[in-house]
Protein backbone atom coordinates (compact mmCIF):
# COMPACT_ATOMS: atom_id res chain seq x y z
CA UNK A 1 0.00 0.00 0.00
CA UNK A 2 1.51 3.37 -0.90
CA UNK A 3 2.03 5.57 1.86
CA UNK A 4 -0.05 8.87 1.17
CA UNK A 5 2.26 12.41 1.23
CA UNK A 6 -0.35 14.37 2.46
CA UNK A 7 -0.94 12.35 5.41
CA UNK A 8 2.69 11.60 6.26
CA UNK A 9 2.84 15.74 6.50
CA UNK A 10 -0.21 15.97 9.43
CA UNK A 11 1.43 13.31 10.99
CA UNK A 12 4.49 14.65 11.19
CA UNK A 13 2.91 17.67 12.28
CA UNK A 14 0.25 16.15 14.64
CA UNK A 15 3.36 14.05 16.24
CA UNK A 16 5.20 17.33 17.22
CA UNK A 17 1.97 19.09 18.69
CA UNK A 18 0.75 16.02 20.26
CA UNK A 19 -2.87 16.42 18.14
CA UNK A 20 -5.33 14.31 16.47
CA UNK A 21 -5.37 15.07 13.13
CA UNK A 22 -8.46 15.60 10.63
CA UNK A 23 -8.47 15.44 6.90
CA UNK A 24 -11.92 16.34 5.19
CA UNK A 25 -10.20 17.41 2.08
CA UNK A 26 -8.94 14.13 -0.28
CA UNK A 27 -9.99 10.99 -1.73
CA UNK A 28 -6.99 7.92 -1.26
CA UNK A 29 -6.25 8.15 -4.80
CA UNK A 30 -5.60 11.57 -4.78
CA UNK A 31 -3.90 11.78 -2.15
CA UNK A 32 -1.38 10.06 -3.24
CA UNK A 33 -0.73 12.50 -6.18
CA UNK A 34 0.02 14.84 -3.81
CA UNK A 35 3.22 16.64 -4.91
CA UNK A 36 3.10 20.16 -3.72
CA UNK A 37 3.38 22.60 -0.67
CA UNK A 38 5.35 23.89 1.66
CA UNK A 39 8.30 21.95 2.94
CA UNK A 40 7.39 21.30 7.12
CA UNK A 41 9.98 23.00 9.32
CA UNK A 42 12.00 20.13 11.70
CA UNK A 43 13.12 22.34 14.77
CA UNK A 44 10.70 23.74 16.88
CA UNK A 45 11.35 25.40 20.43
CA UNK A 46 8.54 25.85 23.23
CA UNK A 47 7.59 29.06 24.61
CA UNK A 48 7.39 28.40 28.19
CA UNK A 49 9.07 26.23 30.27
CA UNK A 50 6.47 23.23 31.14
CA UNK A 51 2.84 23.73 30.71
CA UNK A 52 1.86 27.38 29.61
CA UNK A 53 0.65 29.75 31.88
CA UNK A 54 -3.03 29.91 33.12
CA UNK A 55 -4.36 26.68 31.27
CA UNK A 56 -7.82 26.16 30.73
CA UNK A 57 -10.23 24.79 33.27
CA UNK A 58 -11.51 22.69 29.98
CA UNK A 59 -9.24 20.01 28.28
CA UNK A 60 -8.26 21.33 24.79
CA UNK A 61 -7.36 18.93 22.20
CA UNK A 62 -4.70 20.32 20.06
CA UNK A 63 -6.10 19.21 16.43
CA UNK A 64 -5.09 19.80 12.78
CA UNK A 65 -7.28 20.11 10.19
CA UNK A 66 -6.46 20.01 6.09
CA UNK A 67 -8.43 22.51 4.79
CA UNK A 68 -7.70 22.07 0.96
CA UNK A 69 -9.57 20.62 -1.54
CA UNK A 70 -6.43 20.20 -4.31
CA UNK A 71 -4.11 17.54 -3.63
CA UNK A 72 -1.34 19.69 -4.43
CA UNK A 73 -2.34 22.51 -2.26
CA UNK A 74 -1.80 22.49 2.06
CA UNK A 75 -3.80 24.11 3.86
CA UNK A 76 -3.64 23.57 7.33
CA UNK A 77 -5.40 25.19 10.28
CA UNK A 78 -4.36 24.18 14.09
CA UNK A 79 -6.96 24.57 17.01
CA UNK A 80 -6.82 23.45 20.65
CA UNK A 81 -3.02 24.94 20.70
CA UNK A 82 -1.79 23.59 24.32
CA UNK A 83 1.68 24.15 23.08
CA UNK A 84 2.76 27.30 21.93
CA UNK A 85 5.55 27.09 19.82
CA UNK A 86 8.15 28.15 17.24
CA UNK A 87 8.56 26.54 14.27
CA UNK A 88 11.92 27.23 12.75
CA UNK A 89 13.04 27.86 8.96
CA UNK A 90 16.94 27.97 8.52
CA UNK A 91 18.43 29.19 5.63
CA UNK A 92 21.20 28.08 3.80
CA UNK A 93 23.01 31.01 3.76
CA UNK A 94 21.81 33.06 6.82
CA UNK A 95 22.00 36.87 6.21
CA UNK A 96 22.11 37.57 10.06
CA UNK A 97 18.22 39.04 10.05
CA UNK A 98 15.34 37.27 11.79
CA UNK A 99 11.79 37.49 10.71
CA UNK A 100 8.52 35.71 13.03
CA UNK A 101 5.92 35.46 10.73
CA UNK A 102 2.20 34.99 12.32
CA UNK A 103 -0.39 33.24 10.68
CA UNK A 104 -4.17 34.40 10.98
CA UNK A 105 -7.15 32.66 11.70
CA UNK A 106 -9.66 34.59 13.23
CA UNK A 107 -8.62 33.65 16.53
CA UNK A 108 -10.24 30.69 16.16
CA UNK A 109 -7.92 28.07 14.57
CA UNK A 110 -4.00 29.15 13.15
CA UNK A 111 -3.43 28.97 9.46
CA UNK A 112 0.10 27.03 9.11
CA UNK A 113 0.65 26.82 5.70
CA UNK A 114 -0.30 29.74 3.44
CA UNK A 115 0.76 32.15 5.91
CA UNK A 116 3.54 30.39 8.09
CA UNK A 117 5.81 27.91 5.78
CA UNK A 118 5.18 29.23 2.51
CA UNK A 119 6.50 32.45 2.93
CA UNK A 120 8.30 31.25 5.38
CA UNK A 121 10.43 29.02 2.77
CA UNK A 122 10.22 31.92 0.49
CA UNK A 123 12.11 34.66 3.25
CA UNK A 124 14.72 31.36 4.29
CA UNK A 125 15.77 31.00 0.57
CA UNK A 126 16.38 34.46 0.69
CA UNK A 127 18.69 34.61 3.80
CA UNK A 128 16.26 35.07 6.41
CA UNK A 129 15.92 32.66 9.60
CA UNK A 130 12.28 32.49 9.95
CA UNK A 131 10.37 31.54 13.10
CA UNK A 132 6.40 30.76 12.82
CA UNK A 133 4.62 31.18 15.63
CA UNK A 134 2.31 28.52 16.92
CA UNK A 135 0.01 31.07 19.52
CA UNK A 136 -2.75 30.39 21.75
CA UNK A 137 -6.37 31.78 20.86
CA UNK A 138 -8.09 34.03 23.26
CA UNK A 139 -11.58 32.03 22.89
CA UNK A 140 -10.28 28.70 24.44
CA UNK A 141 -10.72 30.02 28.25
CA UNK A 142 -7.08 31.26 29.21
CA UNK A 143 -6.34 33.14 32.03
CA UNK A 144 -4.67 35.56 30.17
CA UNK A 145 -7.96 36.22 28.48
CA UNK A 146 -7.59 38.84 25.39
CA UNK A 147 -3.97 39.12 26.37
CA UNK A 148 -2.90 35.39 25.64
CA UNK A 149 -1.67 35.57 22.54
CA UNK A 150 0.30 39.09 22.89
CA UNK A 151 1.93 37.00 25.75
CA UNK A 152 2.98 34.16 23.55
CA UNK A 153 4.32 36.95 20.69
CA UNK A 154 6.21 38.82 23.47
CA UNK A 155 7.96 35.97 24.77
CA UNK A 156 8.47 34.64 21.35
CA UNK A 157 10.31 37.55 20.56
CA UNK A 158 12.43 37.46 23.79
CA UNK A 159 13.56 34.10 23.30
CA UNK A 160 14.67 34.71 19.68
CA UNK A 161 17.13 37.54 21.24
CA UNK A 162 18.02 35.53 24.38
CA UNK A 163 19.13 32.98 22.01
CA UNK A 164 20.59 34.82 19.04
CA UNK A 165 23.59 33.27 19.01
CA UNK A 166 22.16 29.88 18.11
CA UNK A 167 20.32 31.01 15.69
CA UNK A 168 22.89 32.86 13.92
CA UNK A 169 20.75 36.07 14.36
CA UNK A 170 21.17 39.88 15.04
CA UNK A 171 19.26 40.65 18.24
CA UNK A 172 18.73 44.49 16.81
CA UNK A 173 17.45 43.30 13.04
CA UNK A 174 14.02 40.99 14.11
CA UNK A 175 11.26 41.91 11.95
CA UNK A 176 7.69 40.46 12.37
CA UNK A 177 5.14 39.63 9.96
CA UNK A 178 1.42 38.98 11.09
CA UNK A 179 -1.68 37.60 8.73
CA UNK A 180 -5.15 38.88 9.23
CA UNK A 181 -6.00 38.03 13.09
CA UNK A 182 -1.93 37.53 12.84
CA UNK A 183 -1.65 41.25 11.99
CA UNK A 184 -3.61 42.25 14.58
CA UNK A 185 -1.68 40.21 16.74
CA UNK A 186 1.11 41.99 15.22
CA UNK A 187 -0.02 45.30 15.67
CA UNK A 188 -0.72 44.63 19.14
CA UNK A 189 2.79 43.99 19.87
CA UNK A 190 4.20 46.81 18.21
CA UNK A 191 1.59 49.15 19.93
CA UNK A 192 1.99 47.32 23.23
CA UNK A 193 5.37 45.36 23.43
CA UNK A 194 6.21 46.66 26.79
CA UNK A 195 2.69 45.46 28.62
CA UNK A 196 3.05 43.00 31.30
CA UNK A 197 0.35 40.57 30.04
CA UNK A 198 2.57 37.71 31.71
CA UNK A 199 4.78 36.95 35.21
CA UNK A 200 8.62 36.40 34.17
CA UNK A 201 9.98 32.95 33.84
CA UNK A 202 13.63 33.51 33.13
CA UNK A 203 16.45 36.10 31.70
CA UNK A 204 14.72 35.96 28.96
CA UNK A 205 11.88 37.57 30.33
CA UNK A 206 14.28 41.06 30.89
CA UNK A 207 14.64 41.62 26.83
CA UNK A 208 12.54 44.01 25.31
CA UNK A 209 9.83 42.42 23.03
CA UNK A 210 10.18 45.22 20.21
CA UNK A 211 10.08 44.35 16.92
CA UNK A 212 13.15 46.20 14.39
CA UNK A 213 9.96 46.49 11.80
CA UNK A 214 6.54 44.81 11.23
CA UNK A 215 4.90 43.99 8.65
CA UNK A 216 0.51 43.76 8.31
CA UNK A 217 -0.84 41.91 5.31
CA UNK A 218 -4.90 42.40 5.21
CA UNK A 219 -4.47 42.82 9.35
CA UNK A 220 -7.66 42.81 11.63
CA UNK A 221 -6.85 46.09 13.20
CA UNK A 222 -10.06 47.58 14.76
CA UNK A 223 -12.26 46.06 17.16
CA UNK A 224 -15.19 48.51 16.97
CA UNK A 225 -17.84 47.50 14.45
CA UNK A 226 -18.70 47.73 11.28
CA UNK A 227 -14.94 47.99 10.90
CA UNK A 228 -14.15 45.45 13.01
CA UNK A 229 -14.12 41.56 11.62
CA UNK A 230 -17.33 40.48 13.46
CA UNK A 231 -15.85 36.90 14.89
CA UNK A 232 -12.14 37.92 15.62
CA UNK A 233 -13.96 40.66 17.95
CA UNK A 234 -15.99 37.81 19.40
CA UNK A 235 -13.43 35.56 20.32
CA UNK A 236 -11.01 38.36 21.49
CA UNK A 237 -12.39 40.73 23.34
CA UNK A 238 -16.73 38.64 23.57
CA UNK A 239 -19.68 39.80 21.66
CA UNK A 240 -20.86 41.98 23.88
CA UNK A 241 -17.83 43.96 24.81
CA UNK A 242 -18.21 47.74 25.65
CA UNK A 243 -15.97 50.80 24.10
CA UNK A 244 -13.74 50.40 26.83
CA UNK A 245 -12.96 47.16 26.21
CA UNK A 246 -12.82 48.09 22.09
CA UNK A 247 -10.69 50.75 22.38
CA UNK A 248 -8.11 48.73 24.72
CA UNK A 249 -7.86 46.19 22.15
CA UNK A 250 -7.48 48.45 18.99
CA UNK A 251 -4.32 48.98 18.19
CA UNK A 252 -4.63 52.29 16.73
CA UNK A 253 -5.55 53.72 19.76
CA UNK A 254 -2.69 52.32 21.46
CA UNK A 255 0.49 53.76 19.64
CA UNK A 256 3.25 54.76 21.38
CA UNK A 257 6.31 57.10 20.42
CA UNK A 258 8.16 54.33 20.07
CA UNK A 259 6.82 52.05 18.05
CA UNK A 260 8.45 50.14 15.26
CA UNK A 261 7.98 51.30 11.73
CA UNK A 262 5.13 49.27 9.70
CA UNK A 263 4.33 48.14 6.55
CA UNK A 264 0.94 47.63 5.45
CA UNK A 265 -0.58 45.60 2.75
CA UNK A 266 -4.23 45.70 1.92
CA UNK A 267 -6.50 44.37 -0.98
CA UNK A 268 -9.37 47.28 -1.58
CA UNK A 269 -11.93 44.42 -2.51
CA UNK A 270 -11.54 42.19 1.00
CA UNK A 271 -14.83 41.19 1.92
CA UNK A 272 -14.06 40.12 5.03
CA UNK A 273 -11.51 42.59 6.77
CA UNK A 274 -12.32 46.10 5.55
CA UNK A 275 -9.52 48.17 4.13
CA UNK A 276 -10.24 51.02 6.80
CA UNK A 277 -8.56 48.46 9.43
CA UNK A 278 -5.51 49.35 7.46
CA UNK A 279 -6.03 52.89 6.64
CA UNK A 280 -6.99 53.63 10.59
CA UNK A 281 -3.80 52.08 11.35
CA UNK A 282 -1.83 53.90 8.93
CA UNK A 283 -3.43 57.15 10.41
CA UNK A 284 -2.70 56.42 13.39
CA UNK A 285 0.83 55.29 13.21
CA UNK A 286 1.53 58.93 11.32
CA UNK A 287 -0.02 60.80 13.90
CA UNK A 288 2.96 59.84 16.17
CA UNK A 289 5.83 60.17 13.55
CA UNK A 290 6.21 56.41 13.09
CA UNK A 291 7.51 55.76 9.38
CA UNK A 292 4.40 53.68 7.31
CA UNK A 293 4.72 52.39 3.84
CA UNK A 294 1.52 51.69 2.81
CA UNK A 295 0.29 49.31 -0.65
CA UNK A 296 -3.18 49.18 -1.53
CA UNK A 297 -4.40 46.40 -4.10
CA UNK A 298 -7.40 46.85 -6.02
CA UNK A 299 -8.26 43.01 -5.98
CA UNK A 300 -6.62 40.27 -4.05
CA UNK A 301 -9.73 39.47 -1.61
CA UNK A 302 -8.63 38.13 1.60
CA UNK A 303 -6.11 35.05 2.74
CA UNK A 304 -4.23 35.34 -0.19
CA UNK A 305 -0.95 34.78 1.87
CA UNK A 306 1.78 34.66 -1.63
CA UNK A 307 -0.03 32.21 -3.61
CA UNK A 308 -3.47 33.25 -3.42
CA UNK A 309 -2.45 36.51 -6.00
CA UNK A 310 -0.27 35.09 -8.38
CA UNK A 311 -0.23 36.83 -11.49
CA UNK A 312 -2.04 39.90 -10.06
CA UNK A 313 -0.37 43.12 -8.81
CA UNK A 314 -0.92 41.96 -5.53
CA UNK A 315 1.94 39.68 -5.91
CA UNK A 316 4.39 42.09 -5.63
CA UNK A 317 3.78 42.63 -1.73
CA UNK A 318 6.93 40.41 -0.66
CA UNK A 319 9.31 41.64 -3.01
CA UNK A 320 8.03 45.25 -2.00
CA UNK A 321 8.67 44.63 1.39
CA UNK A 322 12.41 43.23 0.56
CA UNK A 323 12.86 46.56 -0.63
CA UNK A 324 11.59 48.60 2.47
CA UNK A 325 13.20 46.83 5.03
CA UNK A 326 16.46 46.42 3.29
CA UNK A 327 16.11 50.45 3.57
CA UNK A 328 15.46 50.39 7.28
CA UNK A 329 18.53 48.18 7.48
CA UNK A 330 16.65 44.89 7.87
CA UNK A 331 19.84 43.31 6.03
Amino acid sequence: MKIQRREVLLGALAAGLGTTVSNRATSSEKAETLTGGPSQPAETIDLWPGEAPGMPALTLTQTVTERSTDVNILDRAVTGITRPRLAIIRPTVPNGAAIMLIPGGGYERVTIDKEGFEPGNWFSERGYTVFVLIYRLPGDGWAAGPDVALSDAQRAIRLVRNNNHVYDVDPDRLAVMGFSAGGHLCADLVTRYAAPTYEPVDDADSLSARPSLAALIYPVISMSLPVAHARSRELLIGKDAGPALESAHSPQNNVPAGASPCFLVHAEDDPSVPVENALEFRAALLARGIPVETHLFARGGHGFGMSGVVGMPAAAWPELFLGWSTSHGLI
